[in-house]
């Protein structure tokens, strides 16, 4: 596979695992309106925390049997044979588990992805049920749709469906250097230029606006790397590398970032948790997998 007309692709591909990267299972988000059996898993979340047990480097999420009887349950997906279902509300907690907010379960040791990818997509959807409760057309309540994953308003029959944000992940280059940023507040560590796709804008047209907006330069031979979901902020993120074009003199937008610079490969600091798009596009980078 051709990434670089401007140069040669590597013989040999390093295989980066991000959260989503959970083969050989599998992932069937498809709706189906069922009810759980007693041993299908359920996420329970309640504002940002998740009801899980953790033990030897594993998440554990309780079963539909521990809850009490006349628990209601939401199917969300399946993943292999296991079903998993969403509980809104419950008169008790089932035993040895605990909330943890979600930002903790993200930095959890893990021998395995899957279950946090499973934590990622759930949060994902819990997150537009519980924004979608009442209608934006006439403000009635809504209502479980029983065909497909949509929430209905049995007033004025508007449907709701899942809310994806589009974004893109900027791998900017500069010869053997490439643009790292750091936000102004939140996420502590080395990121790459991104931002959200605004209405009637191309992927390609939002990486030239994004790199423009923040560090105030041109590029050119934009192409397409890998896409990643990211359930907890609801993003599709589209990375794509590129080459600055022409000045090379960074103008950072002081009120987004706190840092824009170029990095050498070999001074590449990665972030902590090897779970990210951006993580991966940094880490591809910095050991020449894509032979840029």
């Amino acid at each position: 596979m051709k990434y670089w007309p401007e140069s040669k692709p590597s013989k040999k591909r390093k295989r980066f695992k991000m959260i989503q990267d959970i083969y050989p299972s599998r992932i069937d988000i498809s709706f189906k309106n069922k009810l759980p059996a007693g041993t299908d898993r359920v996420l329970f979340f309640k504002d940002n925390t998740l009801l899980i047990r953790y033990e030897d480097e594993k998440i554990l999420f309780p079963e539909a049997g521990e809850f009490p009887e006349g628990t209601e349950f939401q199917y969300l997906f399946l993943v292999d044979d296991i079903s998993f279902f969403i509980c809104f509300e419950s008169k008790t907690i089932p035993q040895n588990y605990e909330f943890k907010p979600m930002s903790e379960v993200r930095r959890l040791k893990l021998s395995s992805n899957k279950r946090l990818f499973e934590a990622f997509t759930g949060f994902h959807l819990y997150q537009w049920y519980r924004s979608s409760r009442f209608c934006g057309c006439c403000g009635n309540p809504t209502e479980f749709d029983t065909v497909e994953r949509a929430m209905v308003c049995p007033s004025c029959k508007n449907k709701i469906y899942p809310r994806i944000n589009p974004a893109v992940i900027i791998g900017v280059i500069n010869n053997d250097k490439i643009l790292l940023t750091k936000y102004k507040t939140g996420f502590a560590h080395n990121a790459l230029v991104a931002g959200f796709v605004e209405i009637g804008e191309s992927l390609e047209d939002t990486v030239r606006r994004e790199v423009m907006e923040e560090v105030g330069l041109n590029v050119r031979n934009i192409r397409y790397y890998k896409s990643q979901p990211w359930g907890v902020v609801s993003d599709l993120l589209a990375g794509f590398f590129c080459y600055v074009d022409g000045d090379d003199k960074i103008k950072m937008d002081e009120n987004e970032l706190k840092y824009a610079e170029w990095v050498k490969r070999e001074d590449i600091e990665l972030q902590p948790y090897d779970i990210s798009l951006t993580n991966e596009m940094m880490k591809i980078f910095k050991n020449q997998s894509l032979n840029l």
